[in-house]
């Protein structure tokens, strides 16, 4: 983990293409420096220069002669390797290079950075970018970035991987009165990636949230790590682009299907606690609410008070939008509420204080409402009427605040006539709203990583220690080496059986004589399938025969598979037919596994059969770190959960074979990152025990 305290806070700092002409890269950065109040010594290099700012200029970084903690480098990329070289011999631990013309441009840009990356990796220094804005720290404070404005000095770090992003949120931010501690532009993650900024920030006294905004993660594993790190101590928000379905499309089984390129994101923030913005409005709404918010609800029940009857529905349906609850107040409350509002008020939640409230009558509602046990964070509403005193309401709801230490939020649903109010809750700690959707959804947001932070449970990896590993890496050894990527069904059985994973027996029979063998030894009734990696759907080639009781019929069926294959498709010449155990009809589901390039295999469990991709009952979580828990979360989260319950009437299914079954899926995934993509459908479940009929492996060599 990169010591990165001097790339935020350094003593000194050189700006390599420090410019004297306005509107160039290097001399907005070095008077941002400048302007910031940085503190340190600052070293502009120029050749042609002899001074720049009324700094002293120097030909090169070897000229200064004294100690650098950060370079800057704002110069042309072909220039950018001797310089990089330059400070790793004079022991320059922190780059922030913001020269664009790298990988973003093609390969010739993509060598000269991995010809830079090497370099600052040989001599461990921490390198931002290339291709990036630059960095900002308004507790040092320094500006090293060539952002047009600096943000006023707050608890929000925000993480960019795009430059023009980054500027245009701090920018917006700083108009909406949002306050920054870090700012961080990723630009090119040649070395430095959000994984490392993530744990810099965790530790960050300064930072209270931390705001992403990422296209794509360098390192799946490190991200998880650190990201579930640090949503145990702050809110960890992220607006992640780029959600297209596209990857699912290349998909060869029906888990890849259903397994977008988009669901690892989802699973991976929602296993590690990340609150996922799905806009840049609401973006900016979670970075009001979670900067402003330093105690979390104790739970979801919602109050609301409002002066006018239409907002307070709105809100109400939103709550219920949002799966929390209206608060139901005691008869206390609602006595007391009924003897000291007017007779038109509505008196239950929401409390309609009036068109012509002031602000005692919403100090007195939102008192006894807040104070109601049955209330955990409350909503307040202000129109603007002719008799409301928005400046003096907003500062009777800052008492009540005070006063009952729990979450309010406002929302002062007008302009100009209620400038006054807007101005002074925006100096509080009370998140405030033009309209109350984007309250409520905000809100429940803050609910749900309140709920993160107290349901948080340290489980232990689930494993089995009676596989059979090397059996199940000698058979995909073997696949592999025939160059093939799809296993045969007897092949799968081996592995499932080597996972001790229940299926049904499958052997493979090359001639007739010795399916009836098989068939004999496996036990009747038998099921004959056609064996051959380029038959996908094999009922449609009459390449399966179901509910064969004697020779005769294995005899017969064997021949009649073999002609049908050769009549559909006759350029395939399959490997033979597959003998397999005809089991008792169960209740249908799925268990798949999906590899994700960035988080490990996904693994999925739901309603199966032939109907699984019209039906899409099926959930998702990361094998990697599967635990007892997050498989009976997994499963809970499906329909198919009624039916292993008992659905009407029906008998409870095999609950616990089923966990066991997808755990030992899991571990199979984990130990195999070659299995690309697995289906398990249908797995029979029973009262008791469960069958795996028809397993489907995919597999490519190593992490490919």
């Amino acid at each position: 983990m990169p010591d990165l305290k001097k790339f935020f806070n350094p003593k000194s700092i050189a700006i390599v293409g420090a410019s004297t002409v306005p509107g160039k890269i290097g001399n907005a950065v070095l008077n941002n420096i400048i302007s910031s109040g940085f503190k340190g010594d600052i070293y502009p290099i120029n050749p042609k220069a002899d001074k720049i700012e009324g700094i002293k200029c120097y030909g090169s970084l070897k000229s200064i002669g004294k100690p650098i903690d950060t370079a800057i480098i704002a110069i042309p990329a072909k220039y950018c390797l001797d310089i990089v070289s330059e400070a790793a011999e004079l022991n320059i631990k922190n780059l922030i290079v913001l020269t664009a013309g790298f990988k973003e441009i093609g390969n010739k840009g993509l060598e000269l950075e991995k010809k830079i990356t090497q370099v600052a990796k040989k001599h461990n220094i921490n390198m931002l970018g290339p291709n990036c804005v630059g960095i900002m720290d308004t507790a040092t404070p320094i500006n090293a970035s060539f952002s047009a404005v600096f943000p006023e000095r707050g608890n929000i770090a925000f993480i960019s991987q795009s430059g023009a992003m980054l500027v245009s949120i701090v920018d917006k931010g700083i108009d909406i009165g949002l306050k920054f501690s870090k700012i961080i532009s990723l630009g090119n993650k040649a070395l430095l990636n959000e994984t490392d900024f993530i744990n810099e920030l965790t530790d960050d006294p300064n930072t209270d949230v931390i705001l992403i905004y990422i296209e794509d993660v360098s390192d799946g594993a490190g991200f998880i790590e650190a990201a579930k790190k640090a949503c145990k101590l702050k809110p960890v928000v992220v607006l992640k682009s780029g959600t297209s379905q596209a990857g699912a499309q290349a998909a060869s089984s029906h888990t890849g299907a259903l397994a977008g390129s988009d669901l690892a994101y989802e699973i991976a923030f929602e296993y590690t606690g990340i609150i996922r913005a799905r806009t840049m409005n609401e973006l900016f709404d979670l970075a009001l609410a979670f900067s402003k918010t330093s105690t979390f609800p104790s739970g979801n029940k919602v109050s609301i008070v409002t002066n006018a009857g239409g907002p307070g529905i709105i809100a109400a349906d939103a709550i219920e939008k949002h799966d929390l609850d209206m608060a139901r107040f005691t008869q206390n409350t609602i006595e007391f509420l009924k003897e000291n509002l007017p007779s038109e008020s509505n008196i239950y939640n929401p409390v309609d204080v009036l068109g012509d409230a002031n602000h005692e009558r919403y100090h007195l509602a939102l008192d006894k409402t807040l104070a109601d046990p049955n209330t955990d964070c409350a909503l307040v509403l202000i129109c603007p009427t002719a008799v409301t005193d928005s400046s003096k309401t907003a500062q009777a709801i800052e008492v009540i605040k005070d006063k009952h230490k729990k979450p309010i939020f406002t929302s002062f649903m007008g302009g100009q006539a209620l400038k006054g109010g807007i101005e002074i809750i925006s100096k509080t700690d009370i998140p405030n709203y033009t309209f109350p959707e984007a309250a409520i959804q905000s809100l429940s947001k803050v609910i749900k990583y309140a709920e993160f932070k107290k349901n948080a449970k340290t489980s232990s990896l689930l494993e089995y220690k009676d596989v059979d590993k090397a059996k199940a890496a000698s058979i995909l050894e073997t696949v592999l080496s025939e160059k093939r990527h799809v296993l045969l069904g007897s092949e799968t059985y081996e592995v499932a059986k080597a996972y001790r994973i229940p299926a049904a027996p499958v052997k493979l029979a090359t001639t007739t004589r010795e399916a009836v063998r098989l068939a004999d030894e496996i036990g009747y009734p038998v099921v004959l399938k056609v064996a051959s990696p380029k038959i996908m759907h094999k009922t449609d080639v009459g390449g399966i025969l179901l509910n064969l009781n004697s020779a005769d019929e294995v005899r017969e069926g064997f021949i009649r598979i073999m002609e049908s294959v050769s009549r559909y498709m006759p350029n395939v010449i399959p490997y033979g037919i597959e003998v397999q155990k005809m089991e008792r009809k169960g209740t249908e589901f799925i268990i798949g596994v999906k590899k994700d390039i960035q988080f490990g295999a996904l693994i999925g469990f739901g309603l199966g059969g032939i109907y699984v991709n019209l039906i899409q009952d099926v959930s998702f979580c990361l094998a990697n770190y599967i635990t007892h828990d997050m498989i009976e979360d997994l499963i809970s989260n499906t329909k198919a959960y009624k039916l292993l319950k008992g659905y009407r009437g029906a008998k409870p299914l095999d609950l616990k074979t089923v966990i066991e079954t997808i755990g030992r899926t899991a571990q199979l995934a984990r130990d195999f990152p070659e299995i690309a993509e697995m289906d398990i459908n249908p797995v029979f479940v029973y009262e008791n025990g469960v069958t795996a009929v028809d397993i489907k492996i995919t597999i490519s060599r190593g992490d490919n």
